[in-house]
C-alpha cells in the first residue's frame, strides 16, 4: 500500500532522513517511534507529501506522490493526513466542519450526517457539537480534528501523535479500538507516530524505530525481541537498541546523590 525508496530529506544542511527504505502492507497498523528530533514527523511528512524530500520515490496504492496533478488527487482521495497540531476554522461550530469535511470526499448526505452524529458521540462531544470551535479545549480540539479524520472513510490513515494533545482516557480508550476495528474489520491502512512505549505494543502490527535519521529496525514485537535478546517490554527493547547511554547516565546521576 505505501512504499518508500531511498528517501533522503535534509533542512537546510542538516541531514533529518537519510536512504529510507519503507514499506507498509494494506490491512496494517505500523507506529513509527524513536528519540525527539529523529525524524519520526519528517517522515510521515513525506508519506503525506506536505514534504518534498532532496531524493527518493513515495508510492501510495500504486500513485507516485507529487508525480502529476492526477496522481496526488488520486492519493489524496484515498489517503489522508493528520498533524499533530492541525489547523481548525475555529469561527465555526464542530459540525459545520466535519460537514464540510465529509463534502470534500463527496460522502452520501444522510450517511455523513449520521456519521457526524456518532463521532460527536464517541469523542463526548454532543453537547458541544454546535458551538464554535474557539470555546474548545485543546483536548476538545485534538477530538475534533480525529473525528475529521476518521469521517473521511479513508483507506489510509497517517497520524501525526493522535494520542497527544490532551486526549482524557475515553478518547484514548475510543480511538484505540476505532483504530484497531478499522485495519482488522475494514482493511484500512493507518501509520502514525506515539512516544509511549505502553501504548505501542498495545495496537501496532509492526514498528519503525527510527535512529538518526535512518530506520533501525522494522518488525513486529516479537520480532524487534529477538533481534534484541530482550524477553520484555517495548520500553525495555528501546532501553537496549536506542538509549544505552541513559542508562549510563542514570547510573551515574544515582551514584552521586547523596545517600
Amino acid at each position: 500500500m505505501i512504499e518508500l525508496v531511498n528517501i533522503t530529506q535534509h533542512y537546510g544542511v542538516r541531514p533529518v532522513l537519510r536512504g529510507i527504505n519503507l514499506r507498509v502492507k494494506p490491512g496494517e497498523l505500523v507506529v513509527i517511534v524513536g528519540p525527539n528530533g529523529m525524524g519520526k514527523t519528517t517522515l510521515l511528512g513525506v508519506m503525506a507529501g506536505v514534504l518534498q524530500p532532496q531524493h527518493g520515490v513515495v508510492t501510495i496504492d500504486g500513485h507516485q506522490r507529487r508525480q502529476s496533478v492526477a496522481a496526488e488527487l488520486a492519493i489524496r482521495k484515498k489517503a489522508v493526513y493528520l498533524p499533530d497540531q492541525a489547523w481548525l476554522p475555529t469561527q465555526r461550530t464542530a459540525r459545520e466542519f466535519l460537514l464540510g469535511v465529509g463534502q470534500l470526499y463527496d460522502i452520501d448526505m444522510d450517511r455523513l450526517m449520521e456519521h457526524v452524529n456518532r463521532l460527536l458521540s464517541l469523542f463526548e462531544l454532543s453537547e458541544q457539537g454546535d458551538w464554535v470551535i474557539s470555546s474548545y479545549s485543546s483536548g476538545q480540539k485534538k477530538k475534533l480534528a480525529l473525528a475529521s479524520a476518521l469521517l473521511t472513510e479513508a483507506p489510509v490513515l497517517l497520524l501525526d501523535e493522535p494520542f497527544s494533545g490532551g486526549l482524557d482516557p475515553s478518547g484514548l480508550l475510543a480511538l484505540k479500538r476505532v483504530l484497531k476495528r478499522r485495519v482488522a474489520e475494514q482493511g484500512a491502512t493507518v501509520v502514525l507516530t506515539s512516544p509511549v512505549p505502553e501504548l505501542v505494543e498495545e495496537i501496532a502490527d509492526r514498528i519503525v524505530i527510527l535512529r538518526n535519521g535512518t530506520i533501525a529496525a522494522f518488525d513486529t514485537l516479537e520480532g524487534l525481541r529477538r533481534l534484541t535478546e530482550c524477553p520484555g517490554s517495548l520500553a525495555e527493547i528501546l532501553e537496549r537498541l536506542m538509549f544505552p547511554e541513559t542508562t549510563k547516565k542514570l547510573q551515574e546521576y544515582f551514584k552521586e546523590l547523596p545517600t
